[in-house]
């Protein structure tokens, strides 16, 4: 089985998360992967992702999505160099790197043409997540 990806470019703008939940989603779904508490939650993360990358980055925002079988790791890549940390929460945010931490197995920062990617992986998707003429990593090829 192949490695399926998705590439999109986003404006920095406060537009961004919106529209990378939605073809994030709509990707995943295209995949095969349509359990939608699981979706629910990738759409989360690629949203704190991308809010974080808005807010702190610069440059372009560049969001990735790789899926193997039920294994799906997203990535938000921005201009900064800087290495996002966790901060107390202050009522103007503070909470993103908690909520990607609560939804996903793990995630670490890159070096990336100059800037950083900040990498998800998430749990494994519940349901075959097979896309059509492959075969799960369950199964033997």
């Amino acid at each position: 089985m192949s490695t399926l990806t998705a590439h999109f470019d986003l404006p920095l703008d406060s537009t961004a998360p919106r529209w990378a939940r939605s073809a994030v989603t709509a990707v995943l779904g295209g995949w095969g992967l349509r359990d939608q508490e699981w979706l629910d939650d990738a759409a989360a993360v690629v949203s704190e992702l991308v809010t974080n990358a808005v807010r702190h980055g610069g440059g372009a925002v560049v969001v990735d999505v790789e899926a193997y079988g039920r294994q799906v790791t997203v990535s938000v890549a921005d201009g900064s160099s800087v290495v996002p940390r966790r901060r107390e929460p202050d009522g103007t945010g503070g909470l993103g790197l908690r909520i990607i931490e609560s939804l996903t197995t793990r995630w670490f920062v890159q070096s990336y043409e100059g800037g950083k990617r900040v990498r998800a992986e998430l749990p494994l998707s519940p349901g075959p997540g097979v896309p059509p003429g492959g075969t799960s990593r369950e199964e033997p090829a």
